[in-house]
């Protein structure tokens, strides 16, 4: 972990972080490329069959099968489908609460930034964990509500609450955010994903740490309350029982 979660990487992820409503492509390639890297840090890509639950348009598909794994991307959204234009080859568009995957079939489950999208997270959650097979690894990451992006483009307003800070986003410029709190946006905390994460019957936790913070700063995982905000983004690394 040392090797790669660096400082340097850290401050590479959120400078291209902070334009990704403006440059998209660069964001999202770069983190795909991360998270690849990231992903290999726990098991072996190359020749792994790896669902990703929310591939949206493509670049983590890139990423995946450049480093060797068989991928497979689901979303329910056309819009992120189709983002980059046709559908990516290898997408499906599907629910993540309900995967359209047989039990025990796939090496990898992976998702990332869905969790706080979906109205039933712990059915995602359950579901990823469902079509693992047996010693396979499930990884994935989310926003947490009180991080300072927990809002989306309605942040930091989501602080006082998500429907005041959605109500201000259409007072502002005219039109819904994006990410409707109540429809598209969820408050899911650190600690009800590790509780989850800690009492799965069928997995069991492997590591739970900040995405894009330096391997020195992972602590702060361990510390209820201010993981909630300073975390950012949180990744939890499970591996199914055999």
């Amino acid at each position: 972990m040392p090797g790669q979660a660096t400082l340097d990487r850290s401050i590479r992820l959120f400078k291209a972080f902070r334009n990704e409503q403006t440059d998209r492509d660069t964001f999202y390639r770069l983190l795909a490329e991360d998270s690849a890297r990231q992903v290999a840090e726990f098991t072996s890509l190359a020749g792994r069959s790896l669902l990703d639950v929310g591939g949206g348009p493509g670049y983590f598909a890139d990423a995946f099968r450049a480093a060797g794994a068989y991928y497979v991307g689901l979303d329910p959204d056309v819009g992120e489908l189709s983002a980059r234009g046709e559908y990516a080859e290898g997408m499906i568009r599907a629910s993540g609460t309900r995967l359209p995957i047989r039990t025990a079939s796939v090496d990898i489950c992976y998702s990332s930034n869905v969790l706080e999208h979906v109205d039933e997270p712990r059915t995602m959650l359950d579901e990823m964990v469902r079509v693992t097979k047996p010693g396979g690894t499930v990884f994935l990451s989310f926003t947490p509500w009180y991080s300072p992006w927990g809002g989306h483009e309605t942040s930091p307003w989501h602080y006082i609450g998500g429907h005041y800070a959605r109500r201000r986003f259409r007072d502002n410029h005219g039109q819904e955010p994006k990410n409707r709190y109540g429809e598209s946006l969820f408050a899911v905390s650190v600690g009800s994903a590790l509780r989850w994460a800690r009492n799965h019957p069928e997995a069991g936790l492997e590591r739970a740490l900040p995405r894009y913070h330096p391997w020195w700063a992972t602590w702060v995982v361990r510390v209820p309350v201010l993981r909630e905000v300073v975390s950012w983004n949180l990744v939890l690394v499970l591996r199914k029982n055999p």
